[in-house]
């Protein structure tokens, strides 16, 4: 595999301002200024945050305005997936546009090496779109390396960036420190995500006048429900962590908020793109339950079947995405990078797993995956097609469903589909390369 994207393209590409605009005139805008500028490109990701658990995907007990009502005014997709089943893997393979068989990063933390940190060969979006001219920010949870490592932000693309370094830190939403840039910095008892969110706003109104891509990996709703007020649930007949967790979905809601309306203030709303999604599906227990926050699908964070992996997704950008449309695409987070690239006009790097989704998202005819590989400890899964192909461990068989009639994955008809099992089998056997830190 080529994965030596030269630095000296980055440079090249800081001149692609004609290719930008050509691409831009394609999307037929209503307003012509919009071709006259590069578009910004936010990223906002929730932590563990359920396929179900927002309203536009079907929750009606947890209030989610304004994901809803950026869902309304742009396209919804129903078969997103996680790059995967837990947070860190899921991160790298959003970055850098590998799937976790050919990904530095394949686990939370390897048994022998501990967390792995990206390499400098390991090339993200946000170096690319820097290179390109673009600045850059990512304000929440990095997973990806940590202090004193080649895989801290600020060595990865990011030119500004505030948040945890490590994962298992996060869980905590009164920590003693946070990170800012390569500085420590002491929240004092505020609470982490609004600190986060002040600082994503911060970046939008110091850069508003330039292009750039903000990345928001949000830490909520992860694991332990802690919030500073259970509000607008107070009293409602639940347990106080049930409340918890539905305050702090609709508290990362009104934030997300905020950030859709400094756009509108900044007049930059039609030439900025914003995704949405979670990292991986919700822990399991009894808060997924109660909300019924996985709907049809089985298992969660963890797990290879559609509970642990598959995460909603909105995509809006006024003018050019159709409001309103739900779309059944098939894609995965590796896929972002490449779509970035689209979206900016500039070129994607040879020898990734992704490809841009960028037509789907504007509604037109899309290349296809042939199929999607995830592997996560001992356990694989391919979805080719309708199909879904998962392997509990090296010597286990293959369980089969059908996902067009089995959403719940709960009928295994490998015996049935014999030619089908033995095409996943020699996917799984050979799209991926050995990794001494995370061997399967």
């Amino acid at each position: 595999m080529d994965n030596s994207f030269s630095r000296r393209t980055f440079l090249r590409n800081s001149m692609a301002s004609i290719a930008a605009l050509s691409l831009l005139s394609s999307y037929k805008t209503r307003d012509k200024t919009v071709q006259e500028k590069r578009p910004n490109i936010v990223y906002i990701m929730a932590d563990d945050l359920c396929y179900r658990d927002i309203g536009c995907y079907g929750q009606e007990m947890i209030k989610t305005p304004n994901i809803d009502k950026i869902a309304k005014e742009g396209t919804r997709f129903t078969n997103c997936y996680a790059g995967s089943t837990v947070c860190a893997p899921s991160r790298c393979c959003l970055m850098t546009g590998m799937h976790t068989g050919h990904a530095r990063v394949r686990n939370n933390s390897s048994k022998e090496f501990g967390r792995v940190p990206l390499l400098p060969e390991d090339v993200t979006i946000a170096e690319i779109l820097k290179g390109a001219g673009y600045t850059t920010g990512m304000f929440g949870k990095w997973g990806l390396g940590e202090a004193e490592t080649t895989g801290i932000p600020n060595k990865k693309g990011f030119d500004t960036w505030f948040g945890y370094l490590n994962q298992h830190h996060a869980h905590n939403y009164y920590p003693s420190i946070l990170w800012n840039n390569k500085k420590l910095f002491f929240p004092e008892g505020e609470y982490s995500h609004d600190i986060i969110a002040r600082e994503a706003l911060k970046f939008l109104k110091t850069n508003k006048d330039k292009p750039f891509f903000m990345y928001v990996p949000f830490t909520i709703p992860h694991q332990r429900h802690e919030v500073p007020s259970d509000e607008p649930y107070s009293n409602k007949p639940w347990s106080q962590l049930d409340k918890n967790y539905a305050a702090m979905i609709t508290r990362m809601d009104n934030d997300i908020g905020k950030i859709v309306a400094l756009l509108k203030e900044f007049g930059l709303e039609e030439n900025t793109i914003v995704f949405f999604c979670s990292d991986n599906g919700s822990t399991k227990g009894e808060r997924p339950t109660f909300f019924n926050s996985k709907g049809p699908f089985r298992g969660g964070k963890g797990d290879l079947y559609e509970g642990g992996m598959r995460v909603p997704m909105i995509v809006r950008w006024p003018g050019i995405v159709k409001a309103g449309v739900v779309s059944e695409q098939i894609w995965a987070f590796w896929d972002f990078l490449p779509t970035a690239c689209e979206i900016a006009g500039i070129e994607t790097p040879k020898g990734i797993d992704g490809i841009s989704m960028l037509p789907a998202i504007l509604g037109n005819e899309q290349k296809e995956h042939e199929y999607l590989y995830w592997e996560h400890g001992t356990k694989q899964a391919v979805r080719l097609g309708d199909w879904k192909g998962i392997r509990s461990a090296h010597n286990k068989p293959i369980e089969l469903y059908n996902l067009k009639t089995d959403l719940g994955e709960t009928n295994n008809i490998a015996d049935k589909y014999p030619d089908i099992v033995k095409k996943i089998d020699e996917i799984m056997r050979t799209d991926r390369f050995d990794s001494k830190e995370f061997p399967i």
